[in-house]
């Protein structure tokens, strides 16, 4: 079984490629299959511990894209990326094929968005050796952010997540092998997502560890009030990338790889010397 970075090492950067042509940050730049590659290997280089490759943009509206797709896309990418480094390989993806297929090629992790519900997906991670990151979201990409409403939404993505956590546990899957993400953005307005980042650290209560990704995201312009472009939201992503590692978060998944690397290294640095 592959082990992550456990609490006594940095946390690790998970560095974004995304194999679509409608990301809502870097849509098309690295749909061929020869880009997308130049793009990991480049992440890597810059200092990425791990890869997450998708091929279906999740962003808010965007058009689901059929397992086949998803396939023709990744499998090129996934296959040389695996020939040329040994680094952990995650798949972000909700298709059960699709996990089934990349499994076998070596892939390391499962990262699902719909935390393993779709039908068949429990059964086939528990067949595996990968980890798999459990996300929260609320409704689906095509209506999330139409008009997200909670009660509580730190205890709502909490209790969510220990069921999904139990569903795992209970088609076989080893709990060692489980990450939580709470879904920054997905299902949620800037209060909800706000109130998630303020109280991060209760969410390990559930003692699985945390991978979070708000890289560029729209939050962190609405949390500024601020005309932001994706690139322009650099500053505030370490920002919440960092708040967030201090609040217990494992992994960042970014898509500014090289700064969010030399951030994470002088926090480390300086928490060491503290301890």
């Amino acid at each position: 079984m592959l082990q992550f970075a456990p609490a006594a090492e940095r946390p690790w950067v998970m560095g974004i490629v995304n194999v679509t042509p409608d990301s809502f940050s870097d849509g098309g730049r690295y749909l061929a299959p020869a880009a997308a590659i130049d793009h990991g290997l480049a992440l890597l280089a810059a200092g990425a511990d791990l890869l997450d490759l998708g091929a279906e943009s999740t962003r808010p509206g965007a058009a689901q894209v059929s397992p086949e797709e998803e396939l023709q896309r990744l499998l090129p990418v996934v296959r040389e990326l695996r020939r040329q480094t040994s680094r952990p390989l995650s798949i972000d993806t909700s298709q059960p094929e699709v996990m089934r297929v990349l499994l076998a090629e070596g892939v390391d992790m499962i990262n699902d968005v719909r935390a393993l519900q779709q039908p068949g997906a429990l059964a086939v991670v528990a067949a595996s050796q990968a980890q798999v990151c459990l996300m929260h979201m609320q409704g689906q990409p095509q209506d999330m952010q139409q008009a997200p409403h909670y009660g509580d939404v730190v205890s709502e993505v909490q209790d969510f997540l220990d069921a999904r956590v139990r569903a795992c546990v209970d088609a076989g899957i080893d709990r060692q092998r489980l990450w939580i993400d709470p879904g920054f953005g997905f299902g949620k307005d800037l209060a909800h997502n706000l109130a998630l980042l303020a109280r991060l650290d209760t969410l390990q209560q559930l003692g699985c560890p945390l991978l979070v990704g708000m890289s560029r995201k729209r939050m962190l312009a609405q949390a500024l009030a601020a005309e932001r472009t994706p690139e322009q939201r650099l500053p505030a992503s370490l920002a919440a990338h960092l708040w967030a590692v201090e609040q217990g978060a494992r992994i960042v998944r970014v898509h500014d790889v090289a700064a969010m690397v030399d951030a994470l290294r002088l926090w480390w640095s300086l928490k060491e010397r503290r301890a």
